[in-house]
């Protein structure tokens, strides 16, 4: 989630500052155990890309990873908060699931792999993957997600940087990181604080998951 990637819940793309460079450090996965169904494709697909050929333009488009668990018989997933002074104090419907863009030519669930890991420091654990489907931002952007699940402790989150030029104008460069911090959220509170256009993730996610035991 690069801040070039990032959609601000007024619309638009943030473009500001240089190119980043990116480092990160990848920490031990967490074994999990459990399935989820899992297909190859969600029936939001069709749709996505029917509305995107409707807007006559090509959409850039993101890949990410919704992590679940379930505490006490309650649903939770992992949300990440973006980096850097322009959500440094933004909340409500600025979190997002862990996800990178996709350049034309690469495999998604690789670009989505590789942005979980860089974005919070941990590989995704092994297991299903259940597609998710796409939605589209404000700013036009699609993004593509898939559920996976597995543990996650937030203080040991350590995310890839950007460089900026920070405050506008002033000729310094700062540097950010790209996910400032990821947390554990039951449905209810996550909807209050991702981007709009992503809850439908956590609905599909609900509505595909059997009961809890």
């Amino acid at each position: 989630m690069a801040l070039e990637e990032v959609d601000p819940p007024w619309g638009g793309s943030v473009r500001s500052g240089p190119a980043p460079r990116h480092r990160w450090s990848i920490g031990r996965s967490t074994d999990t155990s459990g399935a989820v169904p899992s297909s190859p494709r969600g029936p939001w697909h069709d749709d996505a890309v029917a509305e995107g050929r409707r807007r006559g333009a090509a959409p850039r488009v993101s890949a990410g990873i919704l992590l679940w668990r379930r505490r006490e018989g309650r649903l939770e997933v992992l949300l990440a908060h973006p980096g850097g002074p322009f959500f440094a104090r933004k909340d409500a419907g600025v979190w997002s699931v862990p996800k990178g863009e996709v350049e034309p030519g690469k495999d998604p669930i690789a670009v989505a792999r590789r942005e979980f890991a860089e974005e919070t420091g941990h590989e995704l654990p092994e297991g299903p993957m259940l597609d998710l489907g796409e939605v589209r931002q404000r700013g036009g952007k699609l993004v593509r997600a898939w559920a996976v699940q597995g543990d996650l402790d937030p203080a040991s989150a350590r995310s890839n940087t950007f460089e900026l030029e920070w405050p506008p104008r002033s000729g310094r460069i700062q540097t950010f990181p790209e996910v400032d911090r990821v947390e554990w959220f039951e449905l209810d509170e996550a909807r209050e604080r991702i981007n709009p256009a992503q809850a439908a993730f956590l609905d599909r996610l609900a509505d595909s998951l059997p009961p809890a035991a």
